[in-house]
């Protein structure tokens, strides 16, 4: 998100069902134990077949780990339950767009779909910066759906990114995933 903001005038062009309000609140609560922690607030929650396989949110600071976004932490664990990075026929509901680097470890791993809640304009890899969902040099194609609960998951960036201005400048390390 550039700067911290929320795109309020942003709504969802899809239907929500039970599941995507299942599932992205659960992205959100994790989204709100990332805050608490002092990390960019993002949530993952990685389904198939109405089974939860991971769910991860933001560790960057706390594990000093570049690569420990959201996702990330969710594909592993989901990985780990089943015995297999391959993860086909599954969903992940994160309430940030994916990052490109994101964005290419869901297609590795084969993920059918990804519902999102806020867009990340700064760097998005499924629409918003690249579109790395349907990108024809690419041998697998995400199903995305985006703007699920925007505003909930915008309201906890905006939060952090407010303290984050308030706050002493030499105790940030902020990062937008």
């Amino acid at each position: 998100m550039a700067g911290g903001q929320v795109f309020a005038g942003w709504r969802p062009r899809i239907k929500l069902d039970k599941d995507m309000e299942r599932f992205m609140g659960m992205a959100i609560g994790l989204a709100e134990q990332a805050l608490a922690q002092g990390e960019t607030p993002v949530g993952a929650v990685i389904v198939r077949a109405g089974e939860v396989l991971g769910t991860g949110y933001n560790r960057v600071e706390q594990d000093l780990d570049p690569t420990a976004h959201a996702e990330l932490v969710a594909l592993r664990a989901a990985g780990y339950k089943i015995g297999d990075w391959r993860l086909p026929r599954s969903t992940v509901y994160v309430t940030l767009e994916p990052c490109i680097m994101c964005a290419a470890a869901l297609l590795h791993a084969r993920v059918e779909r990804v519902v999102f809640g806020a867009l990340d304009h700064r760097w998005g890899g499924l629409g918003s910066l690249f579109d790395l969902a349907h990108d024809p040099r690419i041998n697998h194609e995400l199903q995305v759906v985006s703007g699920v609960m925007a505003e909930q998951a915008g309201r906890l960036l905006t939060t952090f990114f407010e303290g984050l201005r308030k706050g002493p400048r030499s105790e940030t390390k902020a990062c937008t995933h």
